[in-house]
């Protein structure tokens, strides 16, 4: 690949998943975003996400995000789960399961458990047909026109999009719960973001 097929191959993708961001902000189901941001704002437990391959990623960024603003929140393996590891959810939690196809078999035999457990669940998937999206107490379709690459197989712009969802819900919350400078500060201490809301926070005394 000479230099110019590199430089076009790498913006191509970029402006792929651009618009992928972009698309998602026109197409949102705005019911279901806010019966989501409901489920999440109303919890008075723990988030729980899980996922498989690039969805599970997704979740681990996700649940760090929550966590980040005081909303508690971490991943669960789906094969931890299937072997003990769902006793880990409480009745006053929210289970959140990324499928991108919906088709997810790890993730399915969860949520069977999981309505017997009678949890709060959150699907994001492309699929509203799907065994996981049909038995979820709130289901959440984010779906792409095409991943950018050339077997429109590779997990990008659309887990890009999924992440950007809850990125925007996140702030919302944020904001909706009141999380302040000094709490950022008690829970992120560390790095450049402790050092630069430290300096913010004694600059106003």
């Amino acid at each position: 690949m000479d230099k110019i097929e590199f430089q076009t191959t790498m913006k191509s993708v970029l402006q792929a998943e651009s618009v992928a961001i972009e698309s998602l902000s026109q197409s949102i189901d705005w019911a279901q975003a806010e019966a989501c941001h409901d489920l999440l704002l109303n919890c008075t437990g723990k988030v729980v996400l899980s996922g498989c391959g690039t969805s599970g990623e997704a979740a681990k960024k996700i649940a760090h995000t929550l966590s980040c603003v005081e909303i508690p929140a971490f991943f669960l393996s789906p094969s931890d789960a299937l072997h003990g590891g769902l006793g880990v959810v409480g009745k006053n939690d929210v289970v959140i399961l990324i499928s991108k196809g919906g088709r997810t078999s790890e993730l399915d035999m969860m949520m069977d458990r999981l309505v017997k457990m009678e949890a709060s669940t959150i699907v994001v998937s492309e699929d509203p047909g799907a065994f996981l999206s049909r038995k979820a107490t709130q289901f959440v379709q984010i779906r792409i026109a095409k991943e950018p690459d050339p077997f429109h197989m590779l997990a990008t712009a659309s887990t890009i999009s999924v992440i950007a969802f809850f990125d925007a819900l996140t702030i919302v919350l944020q904001q909706e719960t009141g999380f302040t400078k000094e709490r950022f500060l008690t829970i992120h201490p560390g790095g450049d973001v402790g050092y630069q809301l430290k300096s913010e926070i004694e600059k106003q005394k």
